[in-house]
């Protein structure tokens, strides 16, 4: 039993050496939270974009649910054609309509789950409290089912999120608004892939939805 406690401990510290450090305080910072509490519905106006190139304006609805960690959304085109329509939950996303550029290789089920990235709390307690070399407060979470999320309030006062491989490469990076509204008045999302992607969203509308909804 000790041997297999001390290969885990010496694993996850292999794993953490390879991502950005955290210089700990005597009082671990209180984590930055700006995460649904309650099932939401949200309307946003959505630049995508892709190789630095803005590629469409389009409409997205969300309904977010985040005590059952399930949401659904749509994209719509200006003139209201849908050109995705998918739901995520606990199993992975679930897709029902996908058109161009949506249907091509992963990039729908990539989405949903930039979704829930952005919508919902990392699950579980943080695995390491801090502030960056740039002076953030940041709190590190294990993710499921790999890789890691840290969440970070800038000197600014500005709370982003970022998503990192097991290895410790970065895959997403999002900023959220510093309005005292609602951090979702804006979002900006940049993912690192093959073809590197970007969103970039501004609330219209959000209003909290009835649980029979």
């Amino acid at each position: 039993m000790k041997k297999s406690f001390v290969l885990v401990c010496a694993c996850f510290i292999v794993s953490c050496a390879a991502l950005p450090a955290l210089r700990p305080l005597d009082r671990p910072p209180a984590c930055p939270s700006p995460f649904l509490t309650e099932k939401t519905r949200l309307i946003h106006a959505i630049e995508a974009g892709a190789g630095g190139k803005t590629r469409a304006v389009l409409i997205g609805i969300t309904l977010a649910d985040p005590a059952a960690r399930t949401l659904s959304a749509a994209v719509l085109t200006p003139e209201g054609m849908a050109l995705l329509e998918a739901s995520f939950g606990p199993s992975g996303a679930t897709i029902g309509r996908a058109l161009s550029p949506f249907d091509s290789g992963e990039l729908a089920r990539r989405m949903m789950e930039d979704m829930a990235l952005i919508f919902f709390a990392p699950a579980g307690e943080p695995v390491l409290r801090g502030v960056s070399a740039a002076g953030e407060t940041v709190c590190r979470w294990r993710a499921r089912p790999e890789g890691w999320v840290d969440v970070f309030q800038g000197r600014d006062g500005r709370i982003g999120i970022r998503r990192y491989s097991e290895s410790g490469r970065l895959e997403r990076t999002v900023t959220l608004a510093a309005d005292a509204q609602s951090s979702y008045a804006a979002i900006e999302l940049h993912a690192s892939e093959r073809v590197d992607y970007s969103l970039t969203m501004t609330l219209i509308e959000s209003e909290a939805a009835a649980s029979g909804r």
